[in-house]
């Protein structure tokens, strides 16, 4: 079976991903749960349990209505790992998404550490509350490492993307990271971790392409530079640092601001261009995704049809990583509720 049809197979859920692997033995099984028991160990030993700020209020200044940004997900979505409501990924996109658009963004976190694919149906309870213009959801990582079968979690992430789509929401959805990079983690379960999360990647791109969303890549954007740059790494050496989560909030305010039709039209000049057909059935799309760094896949039409003799169609964009506001920028852009009227 091809690495694309594995991926529609998993996001249609024809597969149980529980096991995923060939086992060639006890003697493996048992090193693969002591690897992963120890990884445990030392991840939690090191991380400090308590959440940032979630720094919810207004950015940017202006006339109008806020836009208001909802952020659903994990403790990537949450910024686990830094101090500072202003370096995590919500506060960096949220301010950044006001200086583009040039009006207030109200950034409403609902995001929980620990989160799994099946918690985003009360966070999007939550969200549609708000009226959003747009979300971010940032989810997978706990659905591998706790092995939920990969059918299951994509199918909690169609239907968050197809209630918030059909709200009227945007959505824009940062796939599962490239778990291979996480230092704690022994041979040869990193091996095995890489897979499980590129596998998860794949398949979370082509449900939320399906459903109406955007997805954008950021295991095979982060995970090069994570496994070479320890600075991207907070104390934990599992959950980003400062650093690291403005490395995710510049790939992905980029998609935020183009769904919303705020992104500049020239910013993307001078990228070097995919290949002329970058519109593609959905599966090949999500292969091609996964290793591209910072590649977003959206729905797209051919002939004015969304669906070939494929499945959908879907379109592969590379953007420039926009300069991102530092946490001082951003902190200096929560406006009082006076400021905006």
């Amino acid at each position: 079976m091809t690495r694309t049809a594995t991926a529609r197979w998993l996001a249609t859920g024809a597969a149980y991903g529980g096991g995923g692997v060939g086992i060639a033995g006890a003697a493996l099984v048992a090193l693969l749960h002591e690897e992963a028991r120890a990884a445990r160990r030392k991840v939690e030993a090191r991380t400090d349990k308590s959440d940032p700020p979630s720094g919810d209020g207004v950015y940017g200044r202006g006339r109008g209505a806020p836009i208001v940004l909802t952020v659903l997900g994990d403790s990537s979505a949450v910024g686990l790992g830094v101090r500072r409501a202003a370096e995590t990924p919500g506060v960096l996109v949220a301010a950044g998404l006001a200086e583009l658009a040039e009006r207030p963004v109200r950034l409403v976190r609902l995001a929980k550490s620990g989160a799994r694919a099946a918690d985003l149906d009360a966070q999007v309870d939550r969200a549609l509350a708000e009226e959003p213009a747009v979300a971010v959801i940032m989810i997978g990582a706990n659905d591998v490492t706790a092995r939920t079968p990969t059918s299951v979690s994509v199918g909690h992430l169609t239907d968050a993307v197809r209630r918030l789509t059909a709200a009227g929401c945007e959505v824009v959805v940062g796939t599962c990271p490239d778990l291979g990079t996480i230092r704690p983690i022994a041979q040869p379960l990193r091996t095995l971790a890489r897979r499980w999360s590129r596998q998860m990647a794949e398949a979370q791109t082509i449900a939320v392409v399906e459903a109406g969303g955007r997805s954008v890549s950021l295991g095979s954007l982060l995970g090069p530079a994570f496994a070479s740059d320890a600075t991207m790494f907070s104390v934990d050496e599992f959950h980003p640092s400062a650093a690291g989560y403005a490395a995710a909030a510049a790939v992905l305010l980029p998609s935020v601001a183009d769904a919303l039709h705020v992104w500049p039209a020239g910013a993307d000049r001078g990228l070097r261009a995919l290949r002329r057909d970058t519109v593609r059935p959905v599966a090949r799309a999500a292969a091609r995704a996964v290793n591209r760094p910072g590649t977003e896949v959206q729905p797209a039409a051919v002939a004015g049809s969304g669906t070939g003799p494929r499945g959908p169609w879907a379109l592969l964009r590379r953007r420039r990583p926009t300069d991102m506001p530092t946490p001082d920028q951003a902190e200096r852009a929560e406006a009082s509720p006076t400021a905006v009227g």
